[in-house]
């Protein structure tokens, strides 16, 4: 038997929600099936290819909702957690009791430990490290922005790598470690400490480019990273650098999208009076009240840039 197991790629609490959703599935409904692991990235174009969900069982984890009959299971977290109407509704007349959506909770892994407690019993002791780190990550739940960018404990950095590597391959083999190894033992992987000390030399690098790229007005930070071949950076280095912000929006290009980003400084002083998945809604992207982003195709740079605009002075206001 095969399960295919499709998560948020790059994406701490997507990799934390798909180790603990196996360790949950082997041991309650599974015990003799093969593991198998596709990252999923939010796209201007089909988020949803034919033939993804070609296992015995398919499960999504941290991710948009899918009609698909060949879906079993589904837990995510979002506000922003469907594509359309129809699928809302879709979701509205399941009656398997295995897709599962609360917003409330800040990170999908804690949402999928505390069901699977309330509903099947099943506890992993071990796997509580896991489950408190994807809150403080998912949930930018760090003492400071100063610690969430120097990265020093073993969970900010194995963010680093499951966020900067290139490809699924590196994402994946952390995430079948999450499944029996604390965190500061993964990290120790010779592959994945190699990796993080690539990425750390070009985290300081991007420092120094949004250091000189960006700015900040009337409490909202704008940086375009679109000419430096940036595909990502860590999110919390805006308000390292400018901490009387409230707010950050950036253009940003990759292999598959051009994105516009839109956060929201987690140590701000004054109380936030913007939902930034409603926002990012309105041009067909989403996120949570505190963090959204937007995806257009490849090379519409000029349209993504209009769009950050717009939001740039609507934060403003």
């Amino acid at each position: 038997m095969i399960v295919r197991v499709l998560y948020h790629d790059h994406c701490f609490d997507g990799a934390g929600s798909a180790a603990f959703i196996t360790r949950f599935l082997k041991d309650k409904c599974y015990p003799k099936a093969e593991f198998v692991y596709t990252g999923l990235a939010h796209r201007a174009d089909q988020l949803f290819e034919d033939g993804l969900f070609d296992g015995d069982a398919n499960v999504i984890v941290d991710f948009k909702y899918a009609t698909h009959p060949n879906v079993t299971w589904w837990f995510d977290h979002h506000q922003s957690a469907f594509l359309s109407p129809e699928d809302a509704e879709h979701f509205r007349r399941d009656t398997s009791g295995r897709k599962l959506l609360d917003p409330s909770f800040r990170s999908c892994t804690k949402f999928i430990a505390t069901v699977v407690k309330d509903r099947f019993g099943f506890e992993a002791a071990d796997l509580e490290e896991l489950v408190t780190w994807a809150d403080i990550v998912d949930g930018a739940l760090y003492e400071s922005a100063k610690a969430a960018v120097e990265m020093n404990a073993p969970a900010m950095k194995l963010t680093l790598v499951i966020e900067g590597t290139s490809g699924s391959e590196m994402v994946q083999k952390i995430i079948r470690l999450m499944q029996q190894r604390k965190l500061e033992e993964i990290i120790a992987d010779p592959e994945i400490e190699a990796e993080y000390e690539r990425l750390h030399k070009t985290h300081l690098r991007n420092i120094d480019i949004i250091h000189r790229a960006g700015s900040c007005d009337r409490g909202v930070i704008y940086f375009d990273l679109a000419d430096y071949g940036i595909e990502g950076y860590n999110k919390f280095i805006p308000y390292y650098l400018f901490p009387d912000s409230a707010y950050t929006v950036s253009v940003s290009t990759s292999s598959f999208r051009t994105k516009v980003s839109v956060g929201s400084n987690p140590w701000v002083r004054e109380p936030l009076r913007h939902n930034l998945a409603t926002i990012c809604e309105r041009y067909g992207g989403g996120g949570h009240p505190k963090v959204g982003a937007i995806s257009f195709p490849i090379g519409a740079v000029g349209e993504a840039r209009r769009a950050a605009a717009e939001i740039r002075e609507e934060l403003k206001s």
